[in-house]
């Protein structure tokens, strides 16, 4: 079990107090209590008294280094005795970071790194000049604003992306994380029966969305970062897909061999999207259906993989 605190900031409380509620981990303040070593010592009696074994303990964020701020952090920790002590950084504050960062280890002595807003290729040099000189471990970085997107840090993938070969490994553990057994094996049984529809095709694009951000995603298959570096792909990047979906019928979905021109023309003005969108839906939504099957058809897949060497010719 844990709790988490916020020592500082009362408008920070509030938004804590709604990620705590997200994530279903309880929120101690003391909104009116000025004496930031009281409220972290009452929020540890607090989470012995219910039970829980993990206290977080928010901070003050700073780009500068405030005397005051460092002394009440400095007699936190000897009042509390962390067994963690995490240095939380914006990547994208480039110099600065590496500056505070030397200066909250000089004070504290942190145990490990965590970097923020690591979602492009441009920024790992920040990830290098804290290790080398602050001499403590990465061990979480953020690449988004959900709480997915949160990972931990492996040198030598970081590494791979920076070179643009990629990270597949990651890519994988992320979808294992949404991988349902019972799901897919559903799934399996209608593709066989070629029953795949367009709610078959929605779960699957929800699943993608749970994995992370698009551009990030793309960007964990070898070759591909590079390709992508000036590409702008929106979080958004499947609401106008999902917007024609919703737009259809329980029937159309199950049955889309009968969405004729007449409907394809009211989904189109019930998804705010043109004919033109919902015809280019409808037709990737067939070659998925035929890729999908034919790849549970390990015939059919024999036969593709030999004609591939002539595939060129």
């Amino acid at each position: 079990m844990l709790v988490a605190c916020d020592i500082y900031r009362p408008a920070a409380i509030d938004q804590l107090e709604i990620l705590g509620e997200q994530l279903g981990v309880e929120v101690y303040s003391e909104r009116e209590n000025k004496n930031p070593v009281s409220i972290a010592q009452n929020a540890i009696k607090h989470a012995k008294s219910i039970g829980c074994n993990v206290v977080i303990v928010d901070t003050a964020g700073r780009l500068a280094v405030d005397e005051k701020m460092m002394t009440e952090i400095e007699d936190v920790k000897k009042a509390i005795n962390p067994q963690e002590i995490l240095f939380v950084v914006d990547s994208m504050t480039g110099q600065d970071a590496v500056n505070t960062a030397k200066e909250f280890n000089d004070r504290l002595d942190f145990t490990g790194v965590v970097l923020t807003k690591l979602d492009g290729d441009t920024r790992g040099g920040a990830a290098l000049s804290i290790r080398s000189v602050v001499d403590k471990p990465i061990k979480f970085v953020g690449t988004g604003e959900k709480m997915e997107a949160l990972d931990p840090f492996y040198p030598k993938r970081m590494a791979d992306r920076i070179l643009g070969m990629g990270d597949v490994v990651s890519l994988v553990e992320r979808a294992q994380e949404q991988y349902d057994e019972e799901a897919a094996r559903k799934l399996q049984k209608k593709l066989a029966k070629n029953q795949f529809d367009f709610d078959d095709f929605l779960g699957q694009l929800q699943q993608i969305k749970k994995m992370g951000n698009v551009k990030d995603l793309v960007g964990m298959i070898p070759g591909m970062g590079k390709a992508m570096k000036n590409v702008d792909i929106e979080d958004d990047a499947f609401v106008g897909i999902e917007s024609i979906i919703l737009s259809m019928t329980k029937q159309e979905r199950k049955n889309p061999h009968i969405l004729n021109g007449s409907r394809r023309k009211r989904i189109a003005i019930g998804s705010g999207s043109t004919v033109q969108d919902v015809n280019r839906l409808i037709k990737q939504f067939e070659d998925t259906r035929k890729m999908m099957k034919m790849m549970g058809d390990k015939g059919k897949m024999m036969q593709m993989m030999k004609n591939m060497p002539n595939m060129g010719r």
